[in-house]
């Protein structure tokens, strides 16, 4: 099964958190709450985003964390990309010469194709997008589009 690590999931709950409605800054606590997830993982996870520079820290007593930019402009790519590094479906998809078949491989251009399909579809979600339920066009795009045949 294809799916992102549990703490990438997380992160992208914690960021549509800080992508609701007003701008203040969320302490840790109040975001764990909101998210219903531990403390100790919101903290973790927190110090990732802040570290890629999707959400800014404050310290102090009314310190916590909010979003760097718009929630417009912060992508799931950008957070995966954060949590995971590049995005890809091989290793060879996001990392050139890393395999020893790689110059003779037939399946590298279609596995890379792949990869630039998904992360076409994850930089077409912002944090905007995910607070609403319906799908936001450009991804309703990719997930339909039909797929080429490679001849």
């Amino acid at each position: 099964m294809l799916r992102v690590a549990r703490l990438t999931d997380y992160a992208c709950v914690l960021m549509t958190c800080l992508a609701g409605p007003g701008r203040e800054v969320v302490n840790a606590a109040d975001l764990a709450a909101r998210a219903r997830l531990e403390l100790p993982t919101v903290s973790k996870l927190m110090k990732r985003m802040a570290k890629a520079g999707l959400v800014e820290s404050f310290r102090g007593a009314h310190g916590g964390y909010r979003l760097a930019r718009a929630p417009g402009s912060i992508n799931l790519a950008d957070i995966v990309t954060a949590m995971e590094g590049p995005i890809g479906m091989t290793e060879c998809s996001s990392h050139a010469g890393r395999c020893s078949f790689e110059s003779h491989c037939g399946a590298r251009s279609n596995w890379r194709r792949v990869s630039e399909i998904v992360v076409a579809a994850l930089r077409a979600v912002s944090l905007a997008d995910m607070q609403s339920p319906k799908m936001p066009a450009a991804a309703r795009d990719i997930a339909y589009a039909p797929l080429r045949t490679v001849g």
